[in-house]
């Protein structure tokens, strides 16, 4: 659904390129977007998680220069900081740029980094809304106007009506996975010899910051194992990016 701050313009031109190319996803759509109508403005996030993968490969393919916006909160695994570099030489990305949060803001509002115990939404807040927001900023400044993202329509009830082509409040965002089944993903994996996040193999299906991720038990949802007791199912970087942090 669009942003409610998105502009009338912006959600014209979102269904403008939907209706071109809504019929597409995967890497057919990044081709399409990137070589027709996006060319040099369109960059992507990536969290580098259990996924990640199966999209980094499909960008790199396209253009191994598209931006890769990934944010260290400070608080991830050590495994991820390391699938991050492992990911990056093995699909030659050549503009992976690293955002972290403000360490005054840490200092602040998470001197003793029990925040998330406490408020995990604002701890989602400072350390990774908020550094987006400032990167997205600069990035539209310099001309960017789409975004890429790794977002499934089976992850989650939310997002059950993810469009491949959507308006959010300052980009057209991009969802070139959004019908892709977990089989789809698995099947990517193989065929293409991905490497696996290293905590996968661990029982760790989706993966975020150490303190709110845990192992799943097979069969279950993937995404349990997030913020678990919560209702909270979303940092947030994919709603609203007003941040109140600055």
């Amino acid at each position: 659904m669009p942003d409610s701050l998105t502009s009338p313009k912006l959600e014209a031109e979102a269904a403008l390129l939907r209706g071109k190319y809504a019929h597409l996803s995967g890497l057919p759509l990044i081709e399409a977007l990137v070589g027709n109508e996006l060319n040099g403005q369109i960059m992507l996030s990536s969290s580098f998680g259990a996924e990640s993968a199966v999209l980094l490969d499909l960008v790199s393919r396209v253009d191994a220069t598209i931006p890769v916006i990934f944010i260290d909160t400070r608080r991830l695994f050590g495994e991820t900081l390391r699938y991050q570099k492992t990911l990056t030489d093995y699909l030659g990305l050549e503009d992976v740029r690293i955002i972290r949060p403000d360490d005054g803001v840490l200092q602040r509002l998470d001197s003793d980094d029990m925040l998330f115990n406490i408020d995990p939404d604002k701890c989602c807040e400072i350390r990774k809304v908020a550094p987006l927001d400032k990167v997205m900023k600069k990035m539209g400044n310099l001309g960017f106007k789409a975004w890429i993202t790794g977002r499934k329509q089976f992850q989650s009830p939310s997002r059950t009506a993810l469009q491949v082509i959507e308006a959010d409040s300052d980009f057209i965002k991009i969802n070139p996975l959004a019908d892709w089944s977990n089989d789809d993903i698995k099947q990517a994996f193989l065929e293409k010899n991905l490497p696996p996040h290293p905590l996968v193999a661990d029982g760790f299906k989706s993966i975020g910051c150490m303190p709110c991720t845990a192992r799943v038990a097979e069969g279950a949802d993937e995404r349990s194992g997030r913020w678990v007791g919560r209702t909270k199912t979303e940092c947030g970087i994919h709603a609203s990016r007003e941040s109140a942090i600055i």
